[in-house]
């Protein structure tokens, strides 16, 4: 009898490269991808910046490849449209696959889900 798969809501609030956070929830993310469950990202406040495109760290695994990375994988990422809109950050900032929604994208995603992870 197989394991009923899971929808894993993974909400990233740390911007990227000031705490290992957002790191993390990306190779979680990953691994759960790879075990055939369903994970949705939000990216809020300064995390909206995990999801930017041209990340050329110099100290830190880069996170902009683990984003690409888990949506190979097909992970469902959205980024708040009014955080972005505070930072200055617009939409073709964003790496490919990242859509702009609004709190109703992350009400979505938690009625979905199994499992909510909040970082």
């Amino acid at each position: 009898m197989s394991e009923k798969k899971k929808v894993f809501t993974i909400i990233i609030g740390d911007g990227p490269y000031t705490r290992e956070r957002p790191y993390t929830m990306l190779r979680f993310a990953y691994t759960a991808l790879l075990e055939g469950h369903k994970v949705n990202i939000f990216l809020v406040e300064d995390g909206i910046f995990v999801g930017k495109r041209n990340q050329n760290p110099s100290l830190y695994d880069n996170l902009g490849k683990w984003m690409n990375d888990v949506l190979e994988e097909k992970a469902n990422v959205k980024a708040c449209g009014v955080c972005m809109k505070a930072r200055g950050l617009t939409e073709d900032e964003l790496i490919d696959g990242i859509e702009k929604t609004t709190m109703n994208g992350l009400l979505e995603m938690t009625v979905e889900a199994d499992n909510i992870l909040s970082y």
